[in-house]
Formats: C-alpha cells, sequence, structure tokens
C-alpha cells in the first residue's frame, strides 16, 4: 500500500455478569467520538511512530464500568450511532482498516455473543476487503464466530491488566505492518483457534503466580516463532452464562504449521495444569478473615469483599459483608481497630450527608438498590468524616465513621484501586488496622500498599463458588463445573478462515 492507511475506530467494552440482577444503560459507556476517540490512547496521537503511521479516524468508543448485562436498548443505540458514523467516515474517505476496541465479555438482553454481532454490522458496512485488528482483555470471550470476521486478534499477557496500552498498542501495530506489508506476502494471515474446556475465574488464574504465570510467559516464545505474527491466551469471563464462554487459544500467522504447533502447544500446557489453578491468596469466609486479620499483626490487613466486586461485574450494592462487620463487637466502639470499607453506593444518603456536613452526627441507610438477594438496605449512624465532588463514577463521595470503620459512601458505584482513592477523602489506608476492598484480586497499588491480604468468599454477583451460580448454557463438560471428563478433550488447533457471513 502506498501512502498512509486510513484506519478506523470502534467499538463498545464493558464485562457483564448475567448473575447480577444489575443492568448497564448507554450513558455508563460514557462515549468517545470523533478527535476524542484519538485522544484517549496517547500513542496514536501525533507525533507518535503510531500516530504518524495511519490516518486515524474516530468512530465511537464506549468503556463502561463492569455490571450487570447491557440494556437491549443502550446496545442498539450505541450500535446504531456507531454504523451512522462509519458510514460518515466511509463517505470521506476510503477504510482499508479498523481497529475493533472492546472487551469481550459483554452480555446484552436477548442476544448472545454481542462483540460478534456488533463486528457483523459494521463488517456490512466497511465490506469484507478491510482489515480488521480486535484488542481484548483476556477475561473476554472468543467465539468461532468472531474469529471469522475478524483478521488480527490479540489480548492481554497480564492479570491484573498492567499491560492494557501495550496490548492496544500492539493491535494497532499489527494493523498497520499488515496494511503496509509486502505485496507478495499470501493474502490474510492463518487463524490457529483452539476452544478449551475450563473455565475459572481471575483470581484463579492471576499471572502474578503458577501455573497462570508460566502459561503465559510461553506467549512471547510462541511469539517470536518464524511465521507467526501474534499469539493469545484467554482466560474467558466465568460470571456469565453463554455458550461462548470458555477459554481459548488464537495464534496468527502466516505459517499453517507454525501458528498450529503454536496454538497446541500453548492449549497443551493450559489443559494439563488446570488442577493447578487455585486462589491468588488465601481465602475464607468474612468472618474467618476477621478474625486472622484481627490477630495478626500485619498492618495494614486488605481482605477482598470479592462477591460483589464491581470490576468484576458486582451490582456493588450488596450490603451483606458490610452488615456483618459492622456488628462486630470489635468495631463498636472508635477506640476499637480502625477500618476503612470501600464502598457502598447510598444515592439518599449522600444527599443526607451533604445537607448535614462535615463533622455532623447522621443517620442514613444505604445499598441494596439494585442487588437485593443477598440481604436489603443498611442503616448506620455515624459522624460525617469527609465528602468529595466531582469523581468520574461515583460523583459524589463521602466517608461515615460507624465506630471505628471508616465506610465510604457514593452517590454512585466506584471501584477502589488506588491510594489516591482514599488518600482523597483524607483517609490513610496505610495507617488502618484493615481495608476491606469490593475486589477480587489486589491491583497492583493496593498489592504493594498491604502487609498482608485475604480474599474473603463472599456472595454476590461474581460469586467465586462458580457451581452454586447455575450455569445453564455453557458447553458440558467443563473444568472445574466437571472433575471427571469421560475422555481427553479434542485440542487440535482448528485454522479459521476469514469469513463475513453469519455462523
Amino acid at each position: 500500500m502506498l501512502g498512509r492507511p486510513n484506519i478506523a475506530i470502534a467499538g463498545l467494552a464493558c464485562e457483564t455478569s448475567t448473575f447480577s440482577p444489575a443492568r448497564t444503560l448507554a450513558p455508563a459507556f460514557h462515549p468517545r467520538r470523533g478527535k476524542e476517540v484519538i485522544d484517549e490512547y496517547a500513542f496514536l496521537h501525533p507525533g507518535t511512530p503510531l500516530g504518524n503511521s495511519a490516518n486515524w479516524h474516530g468512530a465511537l468508543i464506549g468503556h463502561a464500568l463492569p455490571g450487570g448485562i447491557v440494556a437491549r436498548e443502550s446496545f442498539e443505540k450505541l450500535a446504531s450511532e456507531i454504523i451512522t458514523r462509519m458510514i460518515e467516515i466511509k463517505n470521506t474517505t476510503s477504510i482499508d482498516g479498523l481497529w475493533f476496541d472492546i472487551h469481550g465479555a459483554m452480555c446484552v438482553e436477548g442476544m448472545d455473543d454481542a462483540e460478534a454481532e456488533l463486528l457483523q454490522r459494521i463488517r456490512k458496512i466497511i465490506g469484507p476487503d478491510v482489515i480488521v485488528s480486535a484488542s481484548m482483555d483476556l477475561h473476554g470471550n472468543v467465539s468461532q464466530r468472531l474469529v471469522h470476521q475478524t483478521d488480527l486478534i490479540t489480548c492481554y499477557r497480564m492479570a491484573p491488566h498492567e499491560d492494557e496500552q501495550e496490548t492496544k498498542e500492539r493491535a494497532c501495530k499489527n494493523l498497520v505492518d499488515m496494511l503496509k506489508s509486502p505485496a507478495g506476502r499470501p493474502g490474510r494471515p492463518l487463524k490457529a483457534w483452539v476452544p478449551i474446556p475450563i473455565l475459572l475465574p481471575g483470581e484463579q488464574t492471576s499471572t502474578r503466580i503458577e501455573p497462570a504465570k508460566s502459561l503465559y510467559e510461553l506467549v512471547p516464545g510462541v511469539e517470536a516463532t518464524d511465521g507467526i505474527l501474534d499469539a493469545a491466551i484467554w482466560v474467558g469471563y466465568a460470571w456469565a452464562d453463554e455458550p461462548r464462554n470458555h477459554a481459548v487459544v488464537v495464534v496468527t500467522g502466516w505459517n499453517a504449521d507454525c501458528v498450529t504447533e503454536g496454538a497446541k502447544k500453548l492449549a497443551n500446557y493450559f489443559w494439563d495444569a488446570r488442577r493447578d489453578f487455585k486462589f491468588v491468596a488465601p481465602t475464607g469466609s468474612l468472618m474467618e478473615c476477621i478474625d486472622s486479620a484481627l490477630v495478626s499483626s500485619s498492618r495494614p490487613f486488605f481482605i477482598s469483599d470479592s462477591g460483589d466486586n464491581p470490576t468484576a461485574g458486582g451490582a456493588g450494592d450488596v450490603t451483606w459483608s458490610l452488615d456483618r462487620i459492622l456488628g462486630r463487637p470489635e468495631f463498636k466502639s472508635s477506640s476499637g481497630p480502625t477500618a476503612i470499607y470501600a464502598s457502598l453506593p447510598g444515592p439518599q444518603a449522600i444527599e443526607t450527608i451533604l445537607k448535614a456536613g462535615i463533622g455532623a452526627v447522621v443517620t442514613v441507610t444505604a445499598g441494596a438498590e439494585v442487588d437485593d438477594l443477598h440481604d436489603g438496605p443498611i442503616t448506620m449512624t455515624g459522624r460525617i468524616h469527609s465528602i468529595r465532588h466531582g469523581d468520574k463514577d461515583a460523583v459524589v463521595e463521602a466517608v461515615l465513621q460507624v465506630g471505628s470503620v471508616f465506610v465510604i459512601l457514593t452517590k454512585l458505584r466506584k471501584p477502589y484501586h488506588r491510594e489516591h482513592d482514599f488518600t482523597r477523602l483524607n483517609l490513610a489506608p496505610r495507617h488502618v488496622d484493615i481495608v476491606f476492598v469490593k475486589i477480587g484480586y489486589l491491583e497492583p497499588e493496593l498489592f504493594d500498599m498491604a502487609s498482608d491480604w485475604l480474599l474473603a468468599l463472599t456472595p454476590g454477583g461474581v460469586d467465586q463458588d462458580l457451581p452454586r451460580l447455575g450455569h445453564v448454557r455453557i458447553h458440558r463438560p467443563m473444568w472445574p463445573y466437571d472433575r471427571e471428563f469421560a475422555e481427553a478433550p479434542d485440542l487440535t488447533p482448528q485454522l479459521i478462515p476469514f469469513s463475513n457471513e453469519a455462523l
């Protein structure tokens, strides 16, 4: 190709639990359009190698905080705008490539395989000749239908996802390199796809620990093989119930033998290691975790309230854990062991707190407005410690000191992953006894702060006890839902050709 290729950018990303009563609406995606899309990614800015290598055209991208199933009307609204904007781009210039910026675990009401459906609609506009490169979360799902419609597809190689931007940049670089490749290269790359009958939560597949650490360390070696362009392993998303939910390996390249052997190597290692996947930290019931934290000399001691993790798809407003924490006699007095609880949405509680002001003692009720399957709203009396306006997710945050527990309340749900999330609220997480966070594995800053930590197996839309959630639509047998297989699964890689037809 002579000159700079024209590349469009579009996609919707949301990790959604079908076991949560929450629903995700269009505004939650915080859509970016046109130049806003380019502004989102520093590696595409003018003056950067990638920014200068192509003419980038933003259609629409939307990244929602993980949550419940996406309302069909909201999906259709956003998908329709993407199509309209793709038509506008096509009417002003030729489109040579598409970066499909997705997560891979978005579930939409009345629809299976939402990302493949969205790409098929886009393909009807841009046509079969446009080269598509998809970047995904390793907790996404890769159906055969999605692979058929993409030319390049890759995902993160770290959990926690410290390589998110690196992965997206790789997807764009691979796309540009392919569009600028020598004319003698034989057509579209080959894709070796291997579905693996394993479905595990992220808390058992963190690349910090074995066996996921060694599994993902194999990827660069496979990718470095002559004839291979990219290698990727998807763990899949455990808290949704669709047939596409399972682990997958995809190796992309130009040599059929190499991509097939590379995919086979990764898939077999994954399967053979299935019994070795364990939780990333010691686990226990909430009460067991509190007991351990109270007798430990490690400070701060972190406890993950994992069942309602808002960054895995939980509603974020389950009150089950907070109710039991505040019921413990150790925390009844302000002189008791100091603790932070992050967090619980309570719009009405926030209104009461705003009217009263810092220092006032108030009684408020919060939680269970969305997910009331595990416990009802909780009523607390405490002193207002701090108030903060303007957070992108929470909108308004407040801290209520109840006994010796500093409870973070929010207008809308918010994850607490960084130290400044606490210090902005006049909290000092490094200098308290216990920090309770609605999370699974600790994100890097929390991990670095914690002197010790435990993962509490608590109820919610992303319950770590997968069998008790009640999957009925995933393929069976599936590890660990099924511990015995009548015969070993067929892990023969399938070479997936490009196809613009719905499957």
